[in-house]
């Protein structure tokens, strides 16, 4: 079976945790726990957010005034291989010596005339409170937006076209290699008017990149690893309630937030009626039984209607 599996920012960052090495390289060393088993059954694929890292490097960027500060896209591309790093050698030191990892670069086409663009959503870089998260704003020309009980700096979001390095991924699947793709919802690139390509100053969603790369890869299922064990109405409420299955039209009638569940949900729908096959949202440690149904909330055109459990 071929799996794709997105890891949510929680996977390498709790919330509120420092940025450090050290606490990123822990984490990936949890996620990759929780990885080796379907690392060792089936084909992997694995992508990962990079909201956090990408925040502290352009945090970092912008502390070194010597030179100009480095675009989004270049820094989307230095998390890719900083967190693949971690992810391929913690992996690595659970797998059989022989069992191949490789992290590729993904550059992912976006379109210039979304409309993303005009409305930042995406979340990047640490917490702050409004006054701190105001000030940065005024000092850096920051769009700012709340996140729970805090604020955090936003930047444009669009929707990815095209992922350029579906063959290479393929291949490598196919030589039975754990391949670490599209961190961060890719590299974001488009054509300029003299059809080169060029970067992008956004980030792309992860988990619809995520999506897009399991339909395009014929993936037999598509998992959102994020900190919740499913998906949740009322979420945090004293009537909470757990969806355990449901078809992709029964999660129509429910807004998601779209900073946090509602992108993932969002990204289960489109591939699970673009394939007919079964999209996943569990937590980390339930992949292996979210797989069989036993965890997590199944989305699936096949589903017998809406489940949900207190």
């Amino acid at each position: 079976m071929r799996v794709v599996v997105a890891l949510g920012g929680n996977a390498l960052l709790r919330r509120g945790e420092e940025m450090t090495a050290g606490n990123q390289r822990a984490n990936a060393r949890i996620a990759a726990e929780a990885l080796a088993p379907i690392a060792n059954q089936h084909e992997l694929v694995i992508t990962h957010g990079n909201g956090p890292q990408v925040g502290l490097l352009a945090l970092q960027e912008a502390a070194y005034e010597a030179v100009e500060d480095y675009p989004l896209d270049i820094l989307g591309a230095e998390t890719e291989g900083m967190i693949g790093y971690m992810i391929e050698q913690e992996l690595g030191n659970l797998l059989p010596f022989e069992k191949p990892l490789a992290t590729i670069l993904t550059m992912v086409e976006v379109d210039g005339n979304d409309p993303a663009f005009q409305d930042p959503t995406k979340f990047i870089g640490p917490v702050y409170s409004r006054d701190v998260a105001e000030r940065n704003a005024a000092e850096k020309s920051w769009a700012i937006k709340p996140d729970g009980d805090k604020w955090r700096r936003v930047v444009p979001s669009p929707l990815p076209k095209r992922i350029f390095e579906l063959r290479p991924i393929n291949w490598m699947l196919e030589k039975g290699a754990v391949v670490i793709a599209a961190g961060g919802g890719g590299i974001p690139t488009m054509y300029d008017d003299n059809r080169q390509l060029t970067g992008v100053e956004c980030v792309i969603d992860k988990d619809r990149c995520s999506g897009l790369l399991a339909k395009e890869l014929e993936a037999d299922a598509f998992v959102a690893a994020t900190d919740a064990d499913a998906v949740y109405l009322d979420w945090r409420q004293p009537k909470q309630r757990a969806i355990r299955s449901a078809t992709p039209d029964d999660l129509d009638a429910f807004d998601f937030p779209a900073g946090s569940m509602g992108p993932k949900v969002e990204a289960a729908q489109v591939f699970a009626r673009a394939t007919g096959k079964k999209a996943v949202i569990c937590a980390l440690a339930d992949i292996p039984a979210a797989l069989a149904g036993e965890k997590g909330t199944t989305i699936w055109t096949m589903s017998e209607g809406l489940d949900v459990h207190p």
